[in-house]
């Protein structure tokens, strides 16, 4: 049975469908790059900054204030003192480890009142952009006479190596270097990553993951989706290890808060590591994508879904050992429904097969360039082709069968079951085994065996019924006559005969394992990863590899084709995880035909939802509508409102979450956390009448802050402003100086105007 908040959200879903006026501003741009490319226009549009003040290598700038949070966020600098801003739910899963049944901090939110109250998080970072560097030419270096892609990429990598070599030779820095455009040009980004990262704050879920999956992808929304950390460093203020001894790391530069909120038409910027976008996809992949992998990946997640809901209502112990787990997969799977409702009010498909006529016309018009693209279309059409089958079997295997938590688990001790059959030096065996104990007690703390049996039963099942039978690994067949294809029934026997299914089990198997017995390979969990992995490596895999490294020239040269076609327009990059800037303005949208949504919401909204009935998504804490009754907003409401959220036409994707909205006097007025339902496909292809993406504002995180949580200690470290201060030097030099400036001149037309007067009147 579908849960409550799943349907709640379909009503609203389908209520959305609909067309738009506003013309949100489309682009990822590079750092770097922004003087010649973008600051005109980002000007025009209102910025009082210029591309040196964005980013610099020469003096501080805004990228000083903004890290990469985990890998998979973006954080920023809001104070002298180390302290950093991102989302509640990139730092969910620390909260989450910190949690306990006795100190629920989920639940009832965390505040370190002290120093020494900020809580460790192993393994979490913060990376801060030393520079970037173009260096395409270095890397492409002898790749033109390499005979197959192979060797091209070979010869990438060696470059690769020796470049990041020599730019971090004798520092502590590392070197990124990614390919862009298909691999047409290569960056690097030097890097100092600090790993001494500590909680020192977080809302309850209640105010951070307000609306939870109801209200998630969707506007209008009222989520306080923000958490604190504080970066820690050793000593010359440098990354270190986690030591009682670090102090808090001095930023370069950190942004001051304005108090001043925002209004429509405000020009918005959005600094961060956005993830992974694939605008330049041919209409091929985007029909694979909408009509193949996209159904059936929702119905998967959909279905593990409405097992942990059940479960997690029932239990405490399970709903916080899974919060992170479902919200996780709850997240993909309702982008996925948004995205594959773009693509089709966007007419996508259609529209890249448009281009692709149009591309084709171009190159037959021209002999030389019939020889460098001529086949290239055809090329694409055989290669998407040969991905029949093997496309929704790799989906069926990723989401259904390693969905499966005990599949997983048994499929990571692959390498020590060969070392044990391999009879491997001991200390290779120990070494692993080292690895799979820290691996086997993180993954327990958080492992509830019976959800995951009914998990198994029902995935495997779709697994079995939703692909082909000459496509099903050889374990298959045993489930087929042993069991006559009852999962619940082969569920039932893996469960109790599994020593992965427990801690105690897999402590033995570890354990046996360090004495050279191997009690691995005959375990029925075990014997199924090994199935499906074995399948997977000898006839998916192949075909899937050889057909993907095709389309990787195919797209290189017709991104190169494309940019040579179009040479009046400006192209940028997919997103890769590198610093980006994305811009676009303040302004609402229409969802539907008669209805316009309002560019921001407020504490009010949050009260109405709370007496809509749905409690799960829309529970609030008692202070919060207490200070709401009382309208006790301190310094931070305005006219009697406290400002909550709201959207902006900025290009953004997963790993934006947490990234700073910056006005445009480079000052922290929002942090961004979601893109509305109507705008997801903006991945894939840009709608400009739909995208916007979704901010809390800066304004509601420090009432929450100060008002709500008490902490008012953590607010006195940061620089609020109410007027054009923007924290660089360079900057407000040059409007101190623009302000006597203006102040002369006013003093020179008054005596103009006076001298003007007394000779009238003599």
């Amino acid at each position: 049975m579908i849960s409550k908040r799943i349907l709640t959200f379909f009503a609203a879903a389908f209520l959305s469908i609909g067309a738009s006026v506003a013309r949100p501003d489309e682009g990822m741009w590079l750092p770097m790059l922004l003087k010649q490319l973008n600051e005109a226009e980002m000007q025009q549009k209102g910025m009082k900054l210029t591309a040196e003040d964005i980013y610099s290598v020469n003096q501080s700038s805004l990228k000083d204030a903004i890290v990469s949070f985990g890998g998979f966020c973006t954080g920023e600098m809001i104070s002298p003192e180390g302290l950093l801003l991102t989302n509640h739910h990139c730092g969910y899963g620390s909260v989450q480890q910190h949690s306990t049944v006795e100190n629920d901090y989920l639940t009832d939110g965390f505040w370190a009142k002290t120093r020494e109250q900020e809580l460790p998080n192993p393994g979490l970072t913060a990376t801060f952009i030393v520079r970037m560097e173009d260096v395409t030419q270095q890397i492409l270096a002898g790749t033109e006479g390499a005979k197959t892609e192979a060797d091209r990429e070979a010869t990438i990598q060696r470059n690769i190596s020796k470049v990041s070599k020599a730019a971090t030779n004798g520092t502590h820095y590392d070197a990124v270097i990614r390919p862009f455009f298909y691999g047409n040009e290569y960056y690097m980004y030097i890097t100092e990553t600090f790993k001494d990262v500590r909680l020192v704050g977080a809302p309850p879920s209640s105010i951070g993951k307000f609306g939870g999956d109801t209200d998630n992808w969707m506007w209008p929304r009222h989520t306080g989706d923000f958490s604190l950390f504080r970066v820690y460093a050793g000593p010359n203020n440098e990354p270190a290890e986690y030591s009682p001894e670090n102090k808090p790391y001095k930023p370069k530069h950190h942004l001051p808060i304005s108090l001043s909120g925002v209004e429509e038409g405000d020009f918005t910027m959005v600094f961060g590591f956005p993830g992974r976008t694939n605008e330049y996809l041919t209409s091929q992949a985007v029909k694979e994508i909408y009509e193949v992998s996209n159904p059936h990946k929702i119905n998967i997640r959909e279905t593990k879904l409405n097992i942990l809901d059940k479960d997690m209502k029932a239990s405490d112990e399970v709903r916080i050992k899974y919060a992170a787990k479902y919200a996780s997969i709850a997240n993909a799977w309702k982008k996925w429904i948004g995205e594959n409702r773009g693509i089709r009010k966007a007419n996508a498909i259609e529209e890249k097969q448009n281009l692709e006529r149009l591309f084709t016309q171009w190159v037959s018009a021209d002999a030389a360039r019939q020889q460098k693209y001529g086949n290239l279309m055809a090329e694409f059409d055989k290669n998407y082709k040969a991905l029949d089958g093997i496309t929704i079997s790799r989906d069926y295997i990723n989401e259904a069968a390693f969905g499966v938590e005990i599949v997983r688990l048994a499929n990571n001790f692959t390498t020590l079951q060969r070392l044990l059959e391999q009879k491997a030096p001991q200390s290779d065996i120990d070494a692993q085994v080292a690895k799979l104990e820290a691996y086997a007690t993180d993954y327990f703390k958080d492992y509830n065996a019976p959800s995951d049996k009914k998990v198994f039963a029902a995935l495997l099942s779709l697994y079995y019924n939703n692909i082909d039978k000459e496509m099903h690994p050889e374990v298959f067949k045993m489930v087929r006559s042993k069991y006559k294809g009852d999962f619940t029934k082969y569920a039932d026997d893996v469960f109790e005969k599994s020593a992965f299914a427990s801690a105690a089990g897999v402590k033995e198997v570890l354990a046996d394992a360090r004495k050279g017995k191997d009690a691995i390979k005959k375990d029925p969990a075990f014997e199924l990863a090994s199935s499906v992995a074995d399948y997977y490596r000898e006839n998916i895999m192949p075909t899937y590899t050889e057909v993907n490294d095709n389309l990787s020239l195919l797209y290189r040269k017709y991104m190169a084709g494309l940019r040579e076609m179009q040479q009046d327009k400006t192209f940028y990059p997919d997103a890769n995880s590198t610093l980006r800037v994305a811009y676009g303005i303040v302004e609402p949208y229409e969802p539907v035909d008669g209805i316009k949504y309002k560019y921001y919401t407020t504490l009010e909204g949050v009260m109405e939802k709370a007496a809509s009935g749905i409690a799960e998504d829309y529970a609030i804490p008692a202070k919060l509508r207490e200070l709401y009754e009382k309208k006790d907003y301190g310094r931070y409401g305005m006219n009697g409102e406290m400002p909550v959220g709201f959207i902006a036409s900025n290009h953004t994707t997963g790993g934006n979450s947490g990234s700073p909205i910056i006005n445009a006097n480079g000052q922290l007025i929002g942090i961004n956390f979601d893109r509305n339902w109507e705008g997801t496909m903006s991945d894939i292809v840009y709608n400009p009448d739909q995208v916007r993406n979704i901010s809390v504002d800066a304004r509601y995180v420090l009432f929450i802050i100060d008002k709500f949580a008490g902490a008012g200690h953590l607010v006195e470290e940061m620089t609020l402003v109410t007027d054009d201060t923007s924290g660089l030097p360079q900057v407000d030099a040059r409007r101190q100086d623009s302000d006597k400036k203006s102040k002369k001149d006013k003093k020179k037309k008054r005596k103009d105007k006076k001298k003007k007067k007394e000779k009238a009147e003599a």
